[in-house]
C-alpha cells in the first residue's frame, strides 16, 4: 500500500509539472507575441512535453489561457492579501492594497495578458467575471469593511468602478506613464470615496 500511495503521488506530481510547465510556456508565448499568434505546437515545443499532454490538461489553448489568466488574478489577490492581512483600520487596508495592486501590476507581461489578452481572447463579460472572481474580493470587502453603513448593490457598484480604475491607470503605467503619479491619484480617489461615504 505504501508503494502504490506513493506511484500516485509521484504521478500526481508529474501531473502537476506537466500542467507548470505547459502554463509558464503558454505565459512566455503570450507575453512575447499575443494569444493568436501563438501556435499550440510552439507551447508544446517550449514546455517541452508531448501534444497529448496538453490536451489531457487542457480543452484547447482557449482553456489553457483561462488557466493562465485564473492564475495571475489569484497571484494578485494573495499579494494584495498578504500585504494587508495584519492591517486593523479598513481605510489604512484599503489604501495598503490600493497600492499591493500596482506593486502586483508591475510582474512583466500580467498588464498585456489580463487587461488586453483576455477580453480579446474572453470576451469582455467573461474576462471581468474571472478576474474579479479572483482579485476583487480584496477590494469588494475593503470597501465593505470600511463601509458598513452602505447597501450590497452601492458596494458592487463602487468595486466595479474602483476596479476599471485601477485596471486604466496599470494600463496607462505599462504604456509609460509616471507609477508615482498614477498611484498618487488612484490613493487620492480612493481615500475621497472612503471619506465622501
Amino acid at each position: 500500500m505504501t508503494v502504490e500511495k506513493h506511484k500516485r503521488r509521484s504521478q500526481a506530481d508529474r501531473r502537476a509539472e506537466t500542467r507548470a510547465k505547459l502554463v509558464a510556456a503558454a505565459r512566455d508565448l503570450f507575453t512575447e507575441v499575443g494569444f493568436a499568434e501563438t501556435p499550440t505546437p510552439e507551447i508544446v515545443r517550449r514546455a517541452g512535453v508531448t501534444r497529448g499532454a496538453l490536451y489531457h490538461h487542457f480543452a484547447d489553448k482557449s482553456d489553457l489561457f483561462r488557466a493562465l489568466v485564473k492564475e495571475e488574478a489569484q497571484a494578485i489577490s494573495v499579494h494584495i492579501d498578504r500585504e494587508t492581512r495584519d492591517v486593523a483600520d479598513p481605510e489604512q487596508a484599503m489604501l495598503i492594497g490600493s497600492n499591493a495592486f500596482f506593486e502586483a501590476m508591475l510582474v512583466p507581461g500580467r498588464v498585456r495578458l489580463l487587461l488586453e489578452e483576455a477580453p480579446a481572447v474572453l470576451g469582455h463579460s467573461d474576462a471581468v467575471a474571472l478576474t474579479r472572481a479572483n482579485g476583487s474580493e480584496e477590494l469588494h470587502d475593503g470597501l465593505t469593511r470600511a463601509l458598513p453603513e452602505h447597501s450590497t448593490a452601492h458596494i458592487d457598484a463602487l468595486t466595479n468602478l474602483l476596479s476599471a480604475a485601477f485596471d486604466r491607470a496599470a494600463l496607462e503605467i505599462a504604456y509609460g506613464a509616471d507609477r508615482v503619479i498614477y498611484t498618487e491619484a488612484m490613493l487620492h480617489l480612493v481615500g475621497e470615496v472612503l471619506d465622501g461615504s
